[in-house]
C-alpha cells in the first residue's frame, strides 16, 4: 500500500492563525507535532515510510519536507506548481506512483489537517477498505454524523454489502442546517471524510472515463526520469476537487465506516469541539484572562487577552489580526480571507513572524524604502546561498554567533557586530553552533518583497 497526503490547502477558515504561505496543516494544534506530522506518523501504522508520499504547494515544500525530515530520512515530496484542488493532484499522483515503482498498488490518499487519535481502529478502517479496493471499488471513509453540521459535505449510502460497508447512492453538498438534520433523521447519510482508497490504476481508469481533461494531459508528466511538475504543463489542468470529477459520477464506489474518531478542523468551532473545556465550557489558549464567560474559544498568540461575559463566541488574536465572531458563524470565516484577498491585504497571506526550515523572522517595522526584521536561525541551521537584485541588507547580531559568508569570504560575528551586504552580493547566514542565533536585518531598496531572493545552494531544497 501507498500514502498520499494532501497538503496543498490554505486553510482560510482558520484565519488568522492560518495563512495561505503557512497553512493549518504546518501548525501544532493538539500536541507536538503539527497536524501534517500527525497525519503521517498515522500512516506508518499501515505502510512504511518510504511508501508515503506528500504532495503539496510549491511554496510550502521547503516547510514540508523539514517537518517531515523528522519522521523519514527521505521524505517523497511533490511540489505543485500553482493550485489545482485534489482532482489532478490525486490523480497525477497515481500516475507518478505507477511510474516510479513500474506496479498498480493500492492507494491510501489523506488530507493533511485531520485529527484521529484511535490511530488503531483507524488502522482497522483502513485494512477494511483494503480488501474493496482490490476488488476494484474507490473506497471513501464516512463518519456517521452525531449532530447537524453543516461545514461537511455528505454521503448517502444504498445496499450494505457486510458490516459498516455500503453502495454508494450520491455525494451531496454542505447541506443547511435544516437538511443536515433532515439526513441525520433518514439515517443512511454519513460525512464525508475526504479519505479515498483505490488502485492506481481504478482512479486512471475512471479519470479516463469521466475526467477527461485530466487524463489527457497525464502523458505530458515525464516520472519515469524526472519527479518535477512542470508549470507550463500542470497549468492546463483543471481547478476541480476529486469528488466533482470523479466521485459523483462513478459506479463503483463504495464506502466504509471511520471507526475511529473523526475531526477535520475545518473551523474554529471543531477546534472548539476537540479541545479541552474549562469548568464553564470554555477554551482557552495563551495569555488569557477570563471573567465569567462561557462557552466560549479565546485564543492568544502574543498579546494579552481579557474577556468578560461572553457566550457562545469565538476570539483569536495574532500579532497582526484579531477574530471575533459568534460560534455557530465559524463557518464564514471564510468570506473574512477571500476579501482580504480581493482586496490584496497581506493578512490573508503571511503573518508577521514567517516560520521557515532554519528558524523564523518577525517584521518589525517596514516604511518607503526600508524594511525590518528579527530574524532567528536555530542551532545547526543555515539560510540559502543567495543574492537579491532590488536590495541591500545591514545585519546586526543580537544574541549568538553567527557565520557570514560573503563573497566566497567568512566572517564570524559576535553580538553587537555587524555587516553589510551590497545589491547583488552573493551570501549566507548561517549558525554552526548550539545556540540560538538572532540578528536584526535593515532591508534598503526600492523593491523590498520575498521573491527577490536569487538562491545558488540550499539545504532545504529550494533551489530551482
Amino acid at each position: 500500500m501507498y500514502g498520499l497526503i494532501l497538503a496543498g490547502g490554505s486553510g482560510s477558515r482558520l484565519w488568522p492563525l492560518s495563512r495561505e504561505l503557512y497553512p493549518k496543516q504546518l501548525f501544532n494544534i493538539q500536541n507536538n507535532d503539527s497536524l501534517l506530522q500527525a497525519t503521517f506518523s498515522r500512516l506508518l501504522e499501515c505502510m512504511p515510510a518510504e511508501n508515503i508520499i506528500s504532495i503539496t504547494g510549491i511554496k510550502h515544500s521547503p516547510n514540508v519536507r523539514f517537518q517531515l525530515s523528522s519522521l523519514a530520512e527521505s521524505p517523497k515530496i511533490l511540489s505543485e506548481p500553482i493550485a489545482k484542488n485534489t482532482a489532478p493532484a490525486i490523480i497525477l499522483s497515481s500516475k507518478f506512483v505507477i511510474d516510479t515503482t513500474k506496479s498498480d498498488p493500492i492507494i491510501l490518499a489523506v488530507p493533511s489537517d485531520h485529527i484521529i487519535n484511535d490511530v488503531k481502529s483507524f488502522a482497522l478502517s483502513v485494512k477494511e477498505g483494503e480488501k474493496l479496493a482490490e476488488k476494484g471499488y474507490i473506497v471513501t471513509f464516512g463518519i456517521k454524523p452525531t449532530y447537524p453540521e453543516i461545514g461537511y459535505g455528505y454521503v448517502n449510502v444504498a445496499k450494505e454489502l457486510i458490516d459498516g460497508v455500503y453502495t454508494v447512492n450520491q455525494f451531496v453538498e454542505k447541506p443547511d442546517e435544516e437538511m443536515a438534520q433532515e439526513y441525520i433523521n433518514k439515517g443512511n447519510y454519513y460525512w464525508n471524510s475526504g479519505i479515498f482508497m483505490f488502485k492506481a490504476s481504478t482512479i486512471l481508469d475512471e479519470a479516463k472515463k469521466y475526467a477527461p481533461e485530466i487524463y489527457n494531459l497525464l502523458n505530458n508528466f515525464d516520472f519515469e526520469n524526472n519527479t518535477e511538475i512542470p508549470y507550463t504543463e500542470f497549468d492546463k489542468m483543471p481547478n476541480i476537487s476529486i469528488d466533482y470529477a470523479i466521485m459523483e459520477k462513478s459506479d463503483k464506489i463504495a464506502l466504509v465506516e471511520l471507526k475511529s474518531d473523526w475531526n477535520d478542523l475545518g473551523s474554529w468551532k471543531s477546534i472548539y469541539d476537540v479541545s479541552k473545556k474549562d469548568e464553564n465550557g470554555n477554551v482557552k489558549i495563551g495569555h488569557v484572562i477570563d471573567e465569567g464567560s462561557k462557552n466560549s474559544f479565546v485564543y492568544s498568540s502574543s498579546k494579552l487577552v481579557a474577556t468578560i461575559g461572553l457566550e457562545d463566541v469565538i476570539v483569536v488574536e495574532t500579532e497582526d489580526a484579531i477574530l471575533a465572531c459568534r460560534k455557530d458563524k465559524a463557518q464564514e470565516v471564510k468570506k473574512i480571507y477571500d476579501t482580504l484577498k480581493t482586496q490584496n491585504d497581506e493578512t490573508y497571506k503571511v503573518h508577521k513572524t514567517v516560520y521557515r526550515p532554519w528558524g523564523y523572522y518577525t517584521v518589525l517595522g517596514e516604511g518607503k524604502g526600508f524594511l525590518t526584521k528579527m530574524i532567528q536561525v536555530n542551532p545547526g541551521q543555515k539560510l540559502s546561498v543567495q543574492s537579491h537584485n532590488h536590495r541591500s541588507e545591514h545585519w546586526v547580531v543580537l544574541e549568538g554567533h553567527a557565520k557570514v559568508v560573503l563573497e566566497g569570504k567568512e566572517h564570524f560575528l559576535s553580538p553587537g557586530h555587524s555587516v553589510d551586504i551590497a545589491v547583488k552580493e552573493i551570501h549566507s547566514l548561517q549558525n554552526p553552533y548550539n545556540e540560538v542565533l538572532k540578528i536584526i536585518e535593515v532591508q534598503k531598496g526600492d523593491i523590498l518583497i520575498e521573491e527577490d531572493i536569487i538562491r545558488y545552494e540550499d539545504m532545504y531544497g529550494r533551489v530551482s
